[in-house]
């Protein structure tokens, strides 16, 4: 989803219908809500003078505003770097931009600046360097495939004053790129830059939709990476397939531990699935969990096809008995009976609509008596 599907005649940036508060990649990606915006200083009190500011995909920077520039969100500035100037958009000013870096432990000592607000002449150097962008990641691909290099280039960055070219790559081992540098560099006639980054970062900044439809949310709103393993699916009873528990990054989806705590606290009150259930009848051992229902499924050893249902109190109580030395009778005693009951439903004409089968063709007798008097005719 793009801004051209929201733009109007007014709005900021660049005709925005929502000034800069929707939630799309390409008007406020990774953004946060100024909800401080409406509210002014106390008198006596400046206002806080970094800004936050965001370039290609979701890096976000803080500079110094030295020069007291009227900044809102959406604006184009030109920011110092290490040689020349960047092209970025303010995204979030204000007392917000404190506990944000507050938030991302980042002093305030030694911030880079912001010379000015982006001109037309900044604007369209740093558009034809977009614009580069694309070609110039294909034929860097090409020049890492014949120098045969275990690397891929996932995304290619230029600065705003066009000068430089930072290239995202991703690899599993460690790579010598330097002779890809010197044949690039004389290719592009521009500074080079390698930056490796994980696979869940470069998902993020290419984005894409998944499996439940929406975009991934490492490239919408979440910034932090946790660690994820197996035991977030086993706690949600979720089946070990690797091509359903992958994301586009090739790791576990970050969204299952969204709900693992839940999972977990709810699992407190159900025994331990490999407790087993000793019963005069035999031992019964846990098949199946229904953590939404309360449900558990035990079957003896050795007749595991026949499964009983007991509610999670049921199993706590056999178990509980099992520990002071108390035997049950069987499971069958404690096992519910989920056969549904069926009632025969009659339909009544209670507003007076006709009846359902009024359209159904009605049988022939006739035909009937033709086909007996044919078999007779056979048979004699």
């Amino acid at each position: 989803m793009a801004c051209a599907s929201c733009t109007s005649s007014d709005g900021t940036p660049r005709g925005c219908k929502s000034n800069g508060t929707c939630g799309t990649d390409s008007c406020n990606k990774l953004t946060v809500f100024d909800w401080l915006s409406n509210m002014q200083l106390p008198n006596g009190q400046e206002a806080f003078n970094i800004v936050e500011v965001r370039f290609k995909n979701s890096r976000k920077e803080y500079f110094i505003n030295p020069k007291n520039l009227p900044l809102k969100m959406g604006d184009l500035v030109a920011t110092q770097v290490q040689s020349g100037h960047d092209i970025g958009q303010v995204t979030l000013t204000g007392e917000l931009v404190r506990f944000q870096m507050k938030k991302k432990n980042i002093t305030e000592e030694d911030r880079p600046k912001i010379y000015r607000i982006a001109t037309q002449h900044d604007i369209d150097i740093w558009q034809a360097a977009r614009d580069r962008e694309a070609e110039v990641q294909k034929r860097a691909r090409e020049m890492a495939i014949f120098l045969r290099l275990e690397m891929k280039l996932s995304d290619v960055e230029f600065q705003g004053d066009g000068t430089k070219a930072t290239f995202y790559y991703t690899a599993d081992k460690r790579v010598d790129f330097r002779q890809l540098i010197k044949d690039m560099a004389q290719a592009f006639s521009i500074r080079i830059e390698m930056r490796q980054i994980g696979l869940r970062h470069e998902a993020s900044r290419l984005g894409g939709v998944g499996s439940c439809g929406r975009e991934l949310c490492c490239s919408t709103w979440l910034t932090d990476f946790r660690t994820v393993s197996t035991a977030a699916a086993r706690y949600q009873q979720l089946s070990l397939n690797p091509q359903k528990l992958a994301g586009q990054c090739g790791k576990l989806k970050c969204c299952l531990n969204f709900e693992l705590d839940a999972y977990r606290k709810a699992l407190k009150k159900f025994p331990k699935t490999e407790t087993k259930l000793y019963t005069e009848k035999g031992v019964g051992i846990c098949q199946k969990v229904d953590i939404f229902k309360g449900h558990m499924w035990y079957a003896y050893k050795g007749e595991w096809m026949n499964w009983h249902l007991l509610t999670n109190e049921q199993a706590n109580a056999i178990v509980e008995k099992n520990k002071n030395k108390e035997t049950v009778s069987s499971l069958e005693d404690f096992a519910l009976d989920l056969t549904p009951v069926t009632e025969e439903k009659v339909f009544e004409n209670v507003v007076g609509q006709d009846s359902l089968n009024r359209f159904d063709r009605k049988k022939n007798r006739n035909n009937k008596n033709r086909n007996s008097r044919k078999r007779n005719r056979k048979n004699a």
